[in-house]
């Protein structure tokens, strides 16, 4: 049998149909191998049509387990490409399916967002799940990735520059500690399992002389809850008990790591959990992270654009009735004055001027 080349055929065949065409009749053998050809074209439609109804048929009786099973099997050649040498894709994959499988919140959220926050945790290098290094955390329909302080110990461990360590002390524990320039803490844990009365993190760099200490009474940790929660009762540290101690112990890591050396991972991961706490989502790009502009509705847990959701200006009234306040934190060494001018426009939005005026505080301290 004779090869015809098919892209000429079916050329012809559409120049036919449009009556522009000036080849010469075709003979009936041509014919009759026109028609078999016809024939398969329409016979292999057939069988893709009917390939694409199984397989959609199929995914539709899947359970949302299996079918996420087969979106990370798809998922794991990206994920390998992410992922620091030590860790493997496998293992980042079961551990995803592990969370999602367990939890039916999980299973509600978009895949695409689970996905993203699967690939944050893979970029810093934190496992997600049970180990406690990193959560994927719901918020409706919405998943969001949140290092957990035991995944911002390892990355300090893995700089090698520090080590970092933090502890929940429990009703009828011994407990002791000094702040000041002969810092201690002592923890001697008794036989109590009820809820925790302090937390603490310590912190000392290499070849360091004192370590840097933080302490913080369980009010003074729901006092910071009540006052940066921007996702209302969604948080994940009102779900449970075991939930609010996790909360608890990395605000307190959280502030001795500002005294630690840095790395990029490091920085990555505590930017990531800053807008995790915001109720904005993060990816990470190269060395950068990119906060979405969005946030998390307290009350339906929508996510909502970030314009949508306009801040009032601060007025010339509430700026002169705050100032002193505010200066006292900058003079005091509380914050740096970025720091509260990003604190201030979490709830209202600073003019020019108003920062400009601020900037000017931390030049007189230094003059002083």
């Amino acid at each position: 049998m004779v090869a015809l080349p098919v892209s000429g055929l079916l050329a012809g065949r559409g120049n036919r149909l449009r009556g522009i065409s000036n080849d010469p009749p075709l003979s009936p053998t041509f014919c009759a191998l026109d028609a078999g050809h016809r024939l398969g074209t329409a016979f292999n439609a057939c069988l893709l049509e009917e390939h694409m109804s199984n397989e959609l048929r199929t995914n539709q009786t899947l359970s949302p387990v299996a079918a996420f099973s087969k979106t990370l099997d798809r998922m794991k050649s990206q994920i390998a490409l992410a992922l620091p040498k030590h860790m493997s894709a496998d293992r980042m994959a079961r551990l995803a399916l592990t969370a999602f499988s367990t939890s039916k919140a999980l299973q509600n959220c978009k895949t695409d967002s689970i996905l993203a926050s699967l690939m944050t945790a893979t970029q810093l290098g934190l496992e997600p799940g049970i180990n406690g290094q990193g959560y994927l955390i719901p918020y409706k329909d919405t998943c969001t990735f949140v290092p957990g302080w035991k995944g911002l110990v390892d990355l300090v461990s893995r700089a090698g520059r520090a080590t970092v360590w933090t502890g929940a002390v429990y009703e009828g524990d011994k407990f002791d500690y000094q702040l000041g320039d002969e810092p201690f803490c002592r923890h001697k844990p008794g036989d109590s399992e009820g809820n925790f009365t302090h937390v603490y993190a310590i912190g000392r760099v290499k070849d360091a002389q004192m370590p840097v200490i933080e302490v913080w009474t369980r009010g003074k940790v729901k006092k910071h809850l009540t006052q940066y929660n921007k996702v209302g009762t969604r948080h994940y540290a009102l779900a449970s008990e075991s939930n609010f101690e996790m909360y608890a112990r990395k605000v307190a890591l959280l502030q001795v790591l500002k005294y630690m050396p840095s790395s990029i991972e490091l920085a990555n991961a505590i930017t990531v959990s800053h807008a995790a706490e915001a109720g904005q989502g993060a990816v990470i790009e190269g060395d950068f992270v990119t906060i979405n502009t969005e946030a998390v509705d307290q009350e339906t847990g929508e996510i909502i654009r970030q314009e949508e959701k306009a801040l009032p200006v601060c007025t010339s009234e509430k700026f002169d009735a705050k100032k002193s306040e505010w200066k006292s934190i900058v003079e005091g060494g509380k914050k740096s004055v970025n720091d509260l001018i990003k604190f201030i426009e979490t709830k209202d939005l600073l003019s020019t001027d108003q920062k400009m005026e601020i900037a000017s505080w931390e030049i007189q301290g230094e003059n002083e």
